[in-house]
């Protein structure tokens, strides 16, 4: 399994979706900024208590969620 060190997920916090370390900002918003042109910069800008490390931890998450594996019937 992918370890990220940056995503947590709490229950305390939003609901228990995955966050970045432990503040209340969601991966999902990350990625969804991202998604609809925003920089890095300006992520940074707005979000000034994120880093450009969990930046790129959000968008190595979301790759590692839309991983396709692909399992031959023999298997199952």
């Amino acid at each position: 399994m992918q370890i990220f060190k940056r995503i947590t997920f709490d229950p305390q916090v939003m609901g228990g979706q995955a966050c970045v370390r432990g503040i209340r900002i969601p991966v999902s918003l990350i990625i969804n900024l991202i998604a609809n042109g925003m920089s890095t910069e300006a992520i940074l800008k707005e979000y000034p208590d994120l880093e450009a490390e969990d930046i790129k931890e959000c968008l190595h998450y979301a790759a590692w969620l839309a991983k396709e594996e692909l399992h031959s019937a023999a298997e199952a």
